[in-house]
């Protein structure tokens, strides 16, 4: 698994170490491990986790913007928990609403010694923060204009929101808000997941 691990990383432009690659490892090793419990995921094979959870992940990774970084609807910490084991330079907010789900998150932060990751177990449309997120990422959260108004009190004029789709969302993009743009586009190919994937990267229309 470790050298499919730097191999396919590698593919989407992510050079891991074999130290890092052990410790996504260990990170899909303990949500196995607690799924058998709790049911974070549906996919329970640890080989299918490394394309459906990691991979997926990863294949985000060079379209990060800033140092502030909010995962929303994270679940058990995807993409943010990978994410943040490569950008230790950057600080990762996990969200979700789901207290177990944000257990797990917690227990594999401090099971990996991430000290750039802070879980909150709030929703997203509650949040107030001080200052906006630089980059706001969220896998299959929700419809786009609903994502938008959900994650609008996280950003700022300047805030990357990375939507991370299955097929081109097209109704949902002719659906968007007045005041959101669609800054950038991408088909992603993530290795072995022979499904869909885009990312549609968003910004405030205000912005130029």
């Amino acid at each position: 698994m470790l050298q499919r691990l730097v191999h396919d990383a590698a593919a989407l432009g992510v050079a891991l170490t074999e130290h890092d690659a052990a410790r996504l490892r260990q990170l899909l090793e303990e949500l196995a491990r607690w799924n058998r419990q709790f049911n974070l995921t549906g996919i329970a094979d640890i080989e299918a986790m490394v394309s459906h959870h990691v991979l997926d992940s990863l294949a985000v990774h060079r379209h990060l913007h800033g140092a502030a970084i909010a995962d929303v609807g994270t679940g058990a910490g995807f993409p943010g928990l990978p994410l943040a084991l490569v950008n230790p330079e950057r600080r990762f907010t996990l969200i979700d609403s789901n207290g177990k789900k944000i257990r797990f998150v917690s227990h594999a932060m401090r099971t990996l010694g991430l000290m750039n990751v802070e879980p909150l177990q709030t929703r997203v449309e509650t949040m107030r923060p001080e200052r906006p997120f630089d980059t706001v990422v969220a896998r299959a959260f929700a419809p786009l204009p609903e994502l938008l108004e959900t994650v609008a009190p996280l950003c700022g004029s300047d805030t990357h929101v990375l939507a991370m789709k299955g097929k081109w969302p097209q109704a949902e993009l002719d659906a968007l808000p007045r005041l959101w743009r669609v800054a950038e586009s991408y088909t992603l190919a993530v290795p072995g997941l022979a499904e869909d994937r885009c990312l549609i990267m968003l910004m405030s229309g205000t912005s130029h």
